[in-house]
């Protein structure tokens, strides 16, 4: 298990958990991450992150990038 930070551009990985306060959590999975569901990074721009969630793209910092486990 690594943070969603660390993963291969393009390959797809399985969301096993996802860490922070409650309020984060309420966030992520507003924006489509749930554990169990598939995630996969697009593209890196600085310290940000394009991922592919749900069939939609949707920009991470790359502090929340380290909340989401895969």
């Amino acid at each position: 298990m690594m943070p969603l930070m660390y993963a291969e551009i393009g390959q797809t990985q399985i969301i096993k958990k996802i860490g922070g306060n409650p309020d984060v959590k309420k966030h992520l999975e507003d924006l489509g991450f749930n554990v169990g569901g598939e995630v996969s990074i697009v593209s890196s721009l600085g310290k940000n992150l394009i991922v592919k969630v749900k069939e939609s793209r949707v920009a991470v910092s790359d502090e929340l990038a380290r909340k989401i486990m895969v």
